[in-house]
């Protein structure tokens, strides 16, 4: 099957994916007055006066913004908004198909921090929600905390965190099937850009394991010049042993490696074996894996997971963010948190009753997944 052909045959039949529909289907005459003229302008009245009221009366107590300025989408780059417009109803379609969660795309032609916390601060009012989408590090770090201080309503970079959560749930039960605890792994973190930070902060948070960061120049140490203050950060818990050199040097000895770059194929065989005994790899670049799953075996890897699907434990964020959303949604809950993250992490994990080196996370169709996630967002 031409993936690609049914992609442009399918989203020039419907126009895309998205549509929106009445919650109230049947509209009388009376009704028509009560949610227009008249009868609205009394709703109105209400939600100015007290604005905590807005989502108990308007679609905001499910509706997400899907914002993104084109700056960093999947594995194509800076393509501009028009270009991030498909995956932005992607991620809506999610929303809606895993979370029962509505959404709106909205592609901004704005790309500098100032620009885009000063739109979405905006925009804000119209949302119970914000989630942040493919917009490019380091500037992704400073939008996502600004705006998490400047508006009353949760705000999440997905491609952070919802990474980082179920990459953490894939670890904890990885870490089961080759009887290592994580806090005593050594792990190599291949990209310091918005994934590969968030995971390296989630695993810090939960377990405070050795981890080594590589970039495209090599390891990031102390002895490095002209780091972004994103990769500074990351030195701050990173490195302990404050080696340098490059990927290869990292990965001798490591338990875990963890790979979110744009580089297919950037491990070998031979560079497997030098790694500690049944290793752990995490090869999760789109659409071609820094490693495919079978040579990583054949260097002696016990667990292998990617980011897609027609390979065993696809580490997607879709396991992750409808269940956050729809917990921070329906549990008023302002911001997500560590904590939040963490409890998701563990929940996903628990999905699987017996863990095998083929299944160590739950697929993104298991109907227990959004549920159990929104139980503990709260």
């Amino acid at each position: 099957m031409d993936i690609n052909k049914l992609a442009l045959e399918l989203h020039k039949k419907f126009g895309g994916k998205l549509t929106t529909a009445l919650r109230d289907p049947e509209l009388t005459k009376q009704k028509l007055s009560a949610y227009y003229t008249p009868g609205v302008g009394h709703v109105s009245r209400v939600i100015a006066a007290d604005h905590s009221k807005l989502p108990e009366y308007t679609w905001t107590n499910n509706l997400v913004a899907v914002i993104s300025d084109g700056s960093a989408v999947l594995g194509l780059g800076d393509i501009g908004p028009e270009g991030a417009m498909p995956v932005m109803e992607g991620k809506s379609m999610l929303f809606k198909h895993f979370g029962g969660i509505d959404s709106v795309p909205i592609v901004l032609d704005v790309h500098t921090p100032d620009e885009i916390v000063t739109v979405v601060q905006a925009i804000a009012p119209s949302f119970g929600a914000i989630n942040l989408e493919d917009i490019s590090a380091p500037k992704c770090f400073a939008i996502e905390e600004r705006l998490k201080k400047l508006l009353p309503i949760p705000v999440m970079h997905d491609d952070q965190h919802g990474t980082a959560v179920v990459a953490l749930a894939g670890l904890i039960n990885a870490c089961k099937l080759t009887n290592r605890s994580l806090g005593d792994c050594n792990i190599v973190i291949a990209g310091a850009g918005a994934a590969g930070v968030a995971i390296a902060k989630l695993l810090h948070i939960y377990a405070n394991p050795h981890i080594v960061a590589v970039d495209s120049t090599g390891i990031l140490s102390r002895d490095r010049a002209n780091l972004n203050e994103s990769k500074l950060r990351l030195l701050e818990f990173t490195n302990r042993t404050d080696i340098s050199g490059s990927l290869a040097d990292a990965l001798a000895g490591a338990d875990i490696f963890i790979g979110v770059t744009s580089a297919p194929n950037l491990l070998n065989e031979d560079l497997v074996r030098t790694m500690a005994k049944d290793p752990i790899l995490f090869a999760l670049a789109n659409p071609d894996p820094e490693i495919l799953p079978d040579v990583a075996k054949a260097g002696g890897a016990a667990i292998v997971a990617t980011g897609r699907n027609d390979f065993p434990n696809q580490v997607n964020n879709s396991l992750a963010f409808p269940g956050i959303f729809r917990g921070a949604l329906d549990n008023h809950v302002h911001q997500i948190t560590d904590t939040h993250k963490i409890a998701a992490a563990e929940v996903i994990a628990s999905l699987v009753a017996h863990p095998s080196a083929e299944e160590i996370i739950p697929s993104m169709f298991d109907e227990r997944l959004v549920p159990a996630i929104a139980r503990v967002i709260n």
